[in-house]
């Protein structure tokens, strides 16, 4: 046989090859981290490194999540379709804290990608490649920016051949960051109001200078009263004396029952904000508008805090919050739901 014609049989064979088809079916992307991973080109099943990684996935393709780093539960399930307490918790990969997945469940899963959502740093960009080395599944890190979201459901529609489904969702994103950017223009002009946001059942716990849990604050023109405290990461602990000290203009909390017990606390109620009755609880269900997650559950942020800061109708919040939630979770939540997130959320 000439050599040509052997070198074309051997290449004829090995196409043949069961690994050689999975070759040919797939193709290389890179992620926010630059880092280059090779996708089928119909990913079937995703498995979220987290709870941040999971919102993009459930609002764009739901049935393509594998599971739930931390299953919804409680009243956070009323918010989301029966779907939703269907799927079953799988850990986490990433995050703060003990990793709760293991390997050898998520190569059990059966998935065709790993997705995290968050820093785009060297060390979580590092994350990901041990995962992806020990599990041989792709791995992929998205920026977990407030103002890339537009680009991460891009992206996000792109990887998962969902590019129709992602238009409305990037357009909606895209349109609430211009807005807020303008409420934070006009909030420049009249005079920044001065926010704590106070988490943790004490309400001491903040975020710092450049931290994602209250980076919405500062993106809708608030001044975060506690970016110059000392801290590690994106949170740190403060006293209630230096909460005294700031006095802030506003208290913004996710914790319902600390706000509620602010007006006769010895400490609390001496400041402005609360003796002047501007405490307003940043709704959770079914999840946070300010973080926990910092995910794209902060599009709901976005809609709210220029309407609390006075720089656009109030009258226009219920029906944002409910397309918003019909757009994010598919599930629309009803008149009485509506109200109850909304009462303590506008003082």
């Amino acid at each position: 046989m000439p050599a040509a014609s052997g070198r074309r049989a051997l290449l004829g064979a090995m196409a043949a090859w069961p690994w050689a088809a999975r070759a040919q079916d797939s193709r290389p992307v890179r992620d926010a981290a630059g880092r280059l991973a090779t996708l089928p080109q119909r990913v079937t099943r995703v498995v979220a490194a987290g709870l941040p990684a999971a919102l993009p996935i459930w609002s764009l393709a739901p049935d393509l999540l594998a599971g739930w780093a931390r299953a919804p539960r409680g009243p956070e399930l009323a918010f989301l379709p029966p779907e939703a307490a269907a799927l079953p918790e799988t850990g986490r990969l990433t995050g703060g804290g003990s990793d709760t997945a293991s390997v050898e469940a998520v190569v059990a899963s059966h998935a065709d990608m790993i997705l995290d959502y968050g820093s785009v740093t060297p060390s979580y960009a590092a994350q990901m490649d041990r995962i992806q080395s020990q599990t041989r599944v792709p791995a992929l890190l998205l920026d977990g920016t407030l103002s890339k979201i537009p680009d991460t459901f891009q992206l996000l529609g792109e990887l998962l051949g969902r590019q129709a489904a992602a238009k409305p969702l990037i357009e909606t994103s895209a349109r609430l960051l211009d807005e807020a950017r303008a409420a934070a223009a006009l909030l420049a002009q009249r005079g920044r109001p001065r926010v704590f946001y106070a988490r943790g059942p004490q309400g001491l716990e903040t975020g710092v200078a450049g931290s994602i849990n209250t980076e919405i604050l500062e993106f809708c023109g608030a001044e975060n009263v506690a970016a110059a405290q000392a801290g590690v990461g994106n949170l740190a602990q403060v006293s209630a004396e230096q909460v005294v000290v700031w006095d802030p203009d506003w208290i913004i909390t996710p914790e319902a029952a600390l706000a509620a017990t602010m007006p006769k606390h010895p400490i609390w109620s001496t400041l402005r904000a609360v003796r002047e009755g501007r405490i307003a609880v940043a709704p959770v269900l079914p999840f946070g508008w300010v973080d926990s997650p910092p995910s794209v559950n902060r599009l709901l942020g976005l809609a709210w805090l220029p309407i609390l800061f006075g720089v656009r109708p109030r009258d226009e919040l219920p029906a944002r919050i409910g397309a918003l939630s019909d757009m994010l979770y598919h599930r629309r939540p009803d008149d009485a739901q509506l109200g109850a997130l909304l009462r303590t959320a506008s003082p």
